[in-house]
């Protein structure tokens, strides 16, 4: 008999963990709500763009260390996701910024490469479950 393997793949981790992250940002005011998505849908371009260190330094600037901004809730978001997932060479400085300015070029490609992905799935049900934002 063959053994069934109940490992996931990262996918489906990074699946598993954007959609709590969504439905929790679902419990927030509906302004919260609107602003959350279309950061999530903007970022990645950000992101390609700018960089990942301008794109955090962005959401910081916004968000102003208040954690009911969509700006710090996005952050914290990232965060959380590449603490688990990056393996960070002395990883003595406490938030993402001081380990993102503080780290070789290669855990800054990864580091990149892993947010781009997560960031896949965040849209995806920011998309599937919460309100369009409004025309600016």
């Amino acid at each position: 008999m063959a053994s069934v393997s109940f490992q996931q793949t990262k996918e489906q981790q990074r699946a598993k963990a954007a959609w709590a992250d969504v439905q929790a940002v679902d419990q927030k005011p509906p302004e919260v709500k609107r602003k959350y998505r279309g950061l999530v849908l903007k970022l990645p371009v950000m992101i390609l763009t700018n960089g990942l260190g301008q794109a955090l330094a962005f959401l910081k600037s916004k968000g102003k260390g208040n954690a009911d901004d969509p700006h710090e809730i996005v952050y914290a978001h990232l965060q959380n996701w590449l603490f688990r997932e990056i393996r960070w060479a002395g990883a003595n400085q406490p938030t993402l910024i001081e380990r993102i300015f503080n780290t070789t070029s290669e855990t800054y490609r990864q580091a990149t490469t892993e947010a781009l992905s997560y960031l896949h799935w965040l849209r995806r049900f920011a998309e599937a479950v919460l309100p369009e934002p409004e025309e600016e």
